[in-house]
């Protein structure tokens, strides 16, 4: 299948941009459905949006019992009241 540039309008900041043919062939490599709704730079400032939203610096750990051998157990999330949390050992056996 042959492509053209198409020019296309910024759904985020209203400019137009260009849609090339090379980028086409890429969608359709890649099995897209629908053409970019955002020029490149909106869609970079989406992407670093995205990005600095995520989680950064280090992972809080909260101490608990576990519930199989009551040892003191160090756990990535905040445990929740009637649910078991079991130390590395015992989490290994529960596998």
């Amino acid at each position: 299948m042959s492509y053209v540039d198409k020019t296309l309008k910024c759904k985020e900041c209203g400019c137009e941009f260009v849609f090339s043919a090379n980028e086409q062939e890429f969608y359709a490599e890649k099995g897209f459905q629908n053409e970019p709704s955002r020029c490149s730079s909106c869609r970079q400032a989406r992407k670093q949006n995205r990005n600095e939203g995520r989680r950064s610096g280090p992972r809080e750990w909260y101490e608990t019992t576990c519930s199989d051998c009551g040892a003191t157990a160090k756990v990535p999330f905040n445990p929740t009241a009637g649910k078991p949390v079991y130390c590395n050992d015992c989490y290994q056996n529960h596998k």
